[in-house]
């Protein structure tokens, strides 16, 4: 549940872009409104995880449901599992990063920007030393390539367009040499766009990797109707 003050901005955001799109696509269609669709879905999706995301004067620590949970999950219940953190947004995994180092808990860090090399290292460094237990990913770095049986928590703090490409996530703990159970969490906002966007696929049925494979393909599913449902 988002507190009041994240809420107030969710709200507040929301009906701003759900105003001017659905007079929008009144007039045009929503094929001619779709890059505007998905970067008032975008904001959303940022303000669920941290209002501070979309607008940088909210304080760092007003809010941020998300940040809050994910850091007591960790102090509080894994122990000494080993954890994968998935954002497809790098600058919260930038303020996961802060909140873990006030709080002195170790971490890795893993990007786009990343070099291959650094890759490896740091992959090496999570499979291989104790007490580094937790290593924040990119979707977009973290989707392929990477090997990491040491981890058997996955938290996915935000919802992808593509299921395929969150199970790909999670894939990174199965691997051959995997000898836990994994426990993957998937984080979202009650009564928020991330639920709806779940609906919407339940609805449309847009599971399957071959039906959509990134946001591109979510949108041209899009109905006027599935538009206004997803700004309600």
């Amino acid at each position: 549940e988002m507190g009041t003050a994240q809420r107030e901005v969710y709200n507040r955001v929301k009906a701003e872009y759900r105003d001017k799109l659905l007079q929008r696509i009144d007039e045009n269609g929503v094929g001619n409104n779709a890059i505007y669709i998905l970067e008032g879905l975008t904001r959303l999706r940022q303000i669920c995880n941290a209002p501070q995301l979309v607008e940088k004067e909210t304080d760092n620590h007003a809010g941020a449901v998300k940040l809050d949970e994910l850091l007591r999950e960790i102090e509080e219940n894994t122990g000494a599992h080993k954890v994968l953190v998935f954002s497809q947004f790098t600058g919260m995994l930038g303020l996961i990063a802060q909140e873990m180092e006030s709080k002195a808990i170790p971490f890795l860090y893993l990007d786009g920007s990343t070099p291959a090399a650094a890759r490896q290292q740091l992959v090496s460094r999570f499979q291989e030393e104790e007490g580094m237990r937790v290593f924040l990913i990119s979707l977009k770095a973290g989707g392929v390539g990477l090997t990491l049986t040491a981890a058997d928590y996955v938290y996915l703090v935000d919802p992808w367009w593509n299921p395929a490409a969150e199970q790909q996530a999670i894939d990174r703990t199965h691997r051959i040499g995997q000898q836990n159970k994994v426990f993957a969490y998937k984080m979202i906002c009650k009564d928020s766009v991330e639920e709806k966007i779940l609906l919407l696929q339940e609805r449309k049925k847009i599971i399957a990797a071959d039906i959509i494979s990134e946001e591109t393909g979510f949108m041209k599913k899009l109905s006027a109707d599935d538009v206004a449902f997803l700004f309600s």
